[in-house]
């Protein structure tokens, strides 16, 4: 595979084992640069393994990662952080406002996050700017998810990392997630990974979708192949057989 400005993040022969157990198996896959792809695939497939793969958490025992064409041995710390965030399904918080949070990647760096940044963060995610203040311990679950997106815009990241990211919250916050999602695709240009267990939201959501299961990726390519998988085992999966 050769590296190509139109691929965000490139797999070539990537495993990964702890000890005699394999948990990534000789994946070769890429995924384009701007679009939402969604990762699907039973629990213990190796879906979470691949995101601290891809944002340098965990280094693979063989193979070759590219990220925006440069290898990801090749990246500072700091530089790999600022261009791919994540966002968990448990949205962390420290204690405090709402601001304190946002602007936890800048004080990291010991750098401030101006109020007026902060706004327009909050804003660009549907929220109230007089929210800023308000303690997140008071926040709903749809919101605090919503700030956890925010700060990581902060950094402005090319690339971003979504952990099931909606699986824990009720159907109008969720489809206000899924919105929000495909907005910042859209403005920000950003390319996002997205891991669900919801497979009518990768295939509605995502633009591709890979299907892991065992630590390979048996199926990739545009969503709607979850509609007529090809694979014997996908097959079995999508019917919820596995």
């Amino acid at each position: 595979m050769n590296a190509s400005t139109e691929m965000a993040i490139e797999l070539e022969h990537v495993h990964y084992s702890v000890g005699s157990i394999k948990i990534i198996k000789d994946v070769t896959a890429a995924i384009s640069k701007g679009k939402i792809t969604t990762l699907v695939g039973p629990s213990g497939a190796g879906k979470t393994t691949l995101f601290r793969l891809i944002n340098g958490l965990i280094s693979p025992t063989k193979g070759e990662i590219r990220l925006l064409g440069k290898n990801i041995r090749d990246y500072e710390p700091t530089e790999l952080r600022r261009n791919v965030g994540l966002a968990l399904q448990k949205a962390t918080m420290l204690g405090g406002d709402i601001y304190k949070n946002l602007a936890l990647p800048r004080t990291l760096k010991k750098e401030t996050l101006s109020e007026e940044e902060a706004t327009e963060l909050l804003t660009s995610v549907g929220l109230e700017k007089d929210l800023l203040r308000r303690n997140v311990k008071d926040l709903s679950g749809g919101q605090r998810q919503k700030v956890s997106i925010a700060r990581t815009l902060v950094n402005r990241p090319q690339i971003l990392l979504l952990d099931e990211i909606t699986s824990s919250l009720d159907p109008v916050s969720k489809q206000e997630i899924e919105k929000l999602i495909v907005r910042i695709n859209k403005e920000y240009q950003v390319t996002i990974i997205w891991i669900t267990h919801n497979l009518e939201q990768a295939i509605e959501i995502g633009d591709d979708t890979w299907v892991i299961m065992n630590g390979e990726v048996l199926e990739s390519g545009e969503s709607n192949l979850l509609l007529q998988p090809k694979n014997e085992l996908v097959k079995q999966f999508v019917k919820g057989e596995i």
